[in-house]
């Protein structure tokens, strides 16, 4: 796997549609790193999910919030920032789904922070300055 060292970021505003921009944006940084497809894909998906979370749950669907996303390969790891300015929801509150239960009652939706945490190597968040950032980490 490559060791290459450098920063990007990217500002959308709070549309779904938006979603398809961050994971070319994540694929692209993620691809210079040196992560296999399968690999790429997962980050891809965790991504996804903080975003849609911040679209959903902060931003409670208003299409005209700014998202930012930083991400840096840098010291051996792939750290992704997400930011906004939403409501403050803390994800470390979050308590593990029973799959099994989830299953059998074929719920939709509700898992992203299951997957966000199953994907990454460290799932951070943080509320500073009326700033949500949740910060996603893969090692490489």
């Amino acid at each position: 796997m490559s060791t290459k060292n450098f920063k990007n970021e990217i500002t959308i505003t709070s549309k779904t549609e938006n979603l398809s921009q961050v994971r070319d944006f994540i694929k692209s940084i993620a691809e210079t790193c040196g992560f296999t497809k399968e690999e790429i894909g997962k980050i891809i998906l965790a991504v996804d999910e903080a975003t849609t979370n911040v679209i959903k749950h902060a931003y409670h669907y208003a299409d005209d919030k700014e998202i930012n996303i930083k991400a840096s390969c840098e010291k051996g790891k792939f750290s992704i920032i997400i930011s906004d300015e939403g409501s403050v929801f803390d994800p470390n509150k979050v308590p593990l789904p029973d799959l099994k239960e989830y299953h059998k009652q074929k719920k939709v939706g509700g898992l992203g922070m299951f997957l966000m945490r199953k994907l990454m190597d460290d799932v951070k968040y943080e509320h500073f300055a009326n700033r949500n950032k949740v910060t996603l980490v893969k090692y490489i």
